[in-house]
């Protein structure tokens, strides 16, 4: 488990320092979770998401579960790192938080089976995609505004080594807006799971290491506001929080 912050002008690793909230960096420095900037825990190539991943959610949406993927790219700019702010637009109506689970590519893929996909992963972390909904054009292709969105996308706060968690396929995840629980799901309830989406993504496209595959929330989103705390937990991966701030803060 490790995570990349920022601190003193310089980009570290850092390890969780067991029993408290401090992180230890590679030099052996112990700071305060709030003392660094968090970042994404690895240098992130390709985004690819899903959407509608969980039947609970789609009907939640009013959709039939699909019947193959609607996977969508984001772009590099829309990541931020644990404690950060991600911007409300004070124009909308409607913007929500999404938990899902990254899986982290580790090896080249392309035209992997199912049997062999689990191979191609080194890690997981968390990921809270935030959607605004006033910008869907179409609930079956999320547009650049709603799921491209500068600081929308927060992602870690650790990226955790494959080997460390058991069973990808049984995480519970789980969202609290300013401590009160909003979300649960699990990720057994994934309509397409781990190894169908890498034996169908690489079936048309080359994964490299350090891209990225997110996979999907359950049912539960609420509207958040300027101000509201979001936590993310997914079983033995950690929590993920961060702000949601007005345009004031970002100078609009």
């Amino acid at each position: 488990m490790r995570a990349r912050v920022a601190y003193g002008g310089a980009i570290h690793t850092a390890t969780p320092c067991r029993g408290t909230t401090s992180v230890r960096l590679a030099d052996g420095r112990i700071m305060a979770e709030d003392a660094v900037v968090w970042l994404p825990p690895l240098e992130v190539g390709t985004i690819v998401a899903l959407g509608l991943n969980y039947a609970d959610h789609a009907k939640e949406l009013a959709f039939n579960s699909q019947e193959e993927p609607l996977v969508f790219l984001k772009g590099p700019g829309s990541l931020i790192g644990h404690r950060g702010l991600t911007r409300r637009p004070a124009d909308v109506k409607f913007m929500h938080y999404e938990c899902e689970l990254a899986v982290i590519v580790g090896r080249p893929a392309r035209r992997v089976a199912r049997a062999g996909a689990m191979q191609h992963v080194a890690g997981y972390c968390i990921a809270n995609d935030y959607a605004i909904r006033d910008y869907l054009e179409n609930w079956y292709r999320p547009n650049l505004r709603v799921k491209n969105r500068d600081g929308g996308t927060v992602l870690g706060p650790w990226f955790v080594d494959a080997s460390d968690v058991a069973d990808p396929s049984n995480l519970g995840l789980r969202t609290f807006v300013n401590g009160k629980l909003t979300q649960q799901g699990n990720t057994r309830d994934l309509i397409f799971d781990i190894p169908y989406l890498i034996e169908y993504l690489s079936s048309f496209m080359t994964l490299v290491p350090g891209d990225v595959i997110l996979t999907g929330t359950p049912q539960g989103v609420v509207n958040v506001m300027p101000g509201d705390e979001v936590a993310c937990e997914i079983d033995g991966l950690g929590r993920l929080v961060n702000t949601i701030a007005a345009d004031a803060v970002f100078g609009r």
